[in-house]
């Protein structure tokens, strides 16, 4: 996928962009991806393995060209976007962590069958970082690397104005960067900065602060949360955090500190003008952001510190459905 968009005849074409997560999938139809003509969304629910998920994208996509008429020439090309490990070359989904399910999904092959329009796949983080880049933030920036930050933490890098790949398309998997020698477990290894700063780390530090909390006799809003629900999320955090709750913001700044000092080893090897947060960041936003901000300028060489910036994805809650349509556009 080109970090530019394609000049040649899209002005009369229309794209259909699918994006595929981990608790919901959406389906999306536009002329531009800043153009949202019609949006359906739906729970994934890979606990009940691929097929539902992949039955429900079929109709929809079958709906919106029903009702607004298309035919397949009308059509640009369809994208999909979805979080890795993925074979962006084959179109096929390997069982991403937040979709263990998807064992081989080949699921460029199955839509092209079903609708005689070409497909692509693209990892999401890779997809989020040309959203930004042409409609976002990083318009106008020459290096630039965007972070998706949910249930897992990776990275897209466009580096001199084009998306990076590396060698065999792993190129921003930052997630998997060990952080310390132990801590908590993301990307299959202790210590990482997926285990530390992403939405899966905030709710395992949660966890493990308030239980902590609970047998201290400390008060906190997420105790209650935890008795009655026996897990925590990075929303009941951001929520608890919202409404005052100490050790919820305590459990966001050490989050952003993990974070930031992945940050830094991204500044040091890449020296970006900008780093873009998607996910959790847009929603926690200073809180989280500023804490990362203080690691990363500790951590960081000076100079290269000093060239970049650290800001929310300005796409927002648009930023899944946007990258969708970017990898369709191409």
């Amino acid at each position: 996928m080109s970090e530019q968009k394609n000049s040649a005849n899209t002005a009369s074409k229309l794209w259909i962009g699918v994006d595929i997560g981990g608790t919901k999938t959406a389906v999306v139809l536009c002329s531009e991806p800043s153009a949202i003509l019609k949006r359906v969304a739906f729970p994934t629910l890979p606990e009940h393995g691929p097929e539902h998920a992949l039955t429900l994208i079929r109709q929809t996509i079958h709906q919106i060209i029903q009702t607004h008429q298309l035919r397949p020439e009308q059509i640009g090309a369809i994208g999909i976007s979805c979080g890795g490990p993925l074979d962006r070359k084959r179109g096929v989904i390997q069982s991403p962590p937040n979709l263990s399910t998807w064992n081989d999904v080949p699921i460029v092959d199955m839509l092209q069958a079903e609708f005689g329009v070409y497909c692509r796949l693209e990892n999401d983080a890779n997809a989020g970082a040309v959203a930004e880049h042409r409609y976002g933030a990083g318009q106008g920036i020459q290096n630039m690397i965007f972070l998706t930050m949910g249930t897992g933490l990776g990275a897209g890098l466009i580096i001199e104005g084009r998306l990076y790949r590396g060698a065999s398309d792993m190129a921003g998997d930052i997630g998997h960067v060990r952080l310390t020698p132990s801590g908590p477990v993301g990307y299959n290894k202790a210590g990482s900065a997926e285990g530390w700063a992403s939405g899966g780390g905030i709710a395992r530090a949660a966890t493990q602060r308030v239980t902590a909390a609970m047998e201290n006799g400390e008060a906190t809003a997420l105790v209650a949360q935890l008795a009655t629900n026996r897990i925590l999320t990075a929303k009941d955090v951001a929520d608890a955090a919202r409404q005052g709750d100490e050790l919820a913001r305590q459990i966001i700044s050490s989050t952003g500190t993990r974070l930031g000092e992945a940050l830094a080893i991204l500044v040091d090897l890449l020296n970006p003008e900008l780093i873009v947060i998607g996910g959790i960041a847009m929603r926690m936003g200073e809180s989280l952001l500023e804490p990362a901000r203080v690691a990363m300028k500790r951590e960081a060489l000076p100079a290269a510190a000093q060239a970049c910036r650290i800001v929310p994805a300005a796409l927002g809650e648009r930023i899944g459905d946007i990258a969708a349509a970017c990898v369709a556009m191409g």
